[in-house]
């Protein structure tokens, strides 16, 4: 897994590369922690490099979904590919979030 994060103003563009599950989602945790901690604006999260996302993986996205709200700020997936969405669908974590 990559992630790259480009700031642009008052927004966060958070780019995922590969698979995020549970053997690197503590890395990908403590690459977005300064953003859940003390989040600036709204977030972007591409997913159109997102190849796999496991239970772990759909927490984290969770917890930033909770915090974001809480400072202001919105969070909006992106560019989801169709067997990603499915996942989201099959947990009710669509109705949860803004994806475009």
């Amino acid at each position: 897994m990559e992630v790259s994060i480009n700031k642009d103003g008052k927004k966060t563009l958070v780019k995922i590369v590969g698979r995020l599950d549970t053997t690197n989602v503590a890395d990908f945790e403590k690459e977005i922690a300064p953003m859940m901690i003390d989040p600036e604006g709204d977030m972007e999260l591409d997913c159109s490099e997102l190849d796999y996302i496991s239970s772990s993986g759909l927490r984290i996205f969770l917890k930033l979904q909770k915090c974001m709200p809480e400072a202001g700020g919105k969070l909006v997936l992106s560019n989801m590919k169709s067997e990603i969405k499915e996942v989201f669908d099959m947990t009710g974590f669509t109705s949860i979030f803004t994806i475009e």
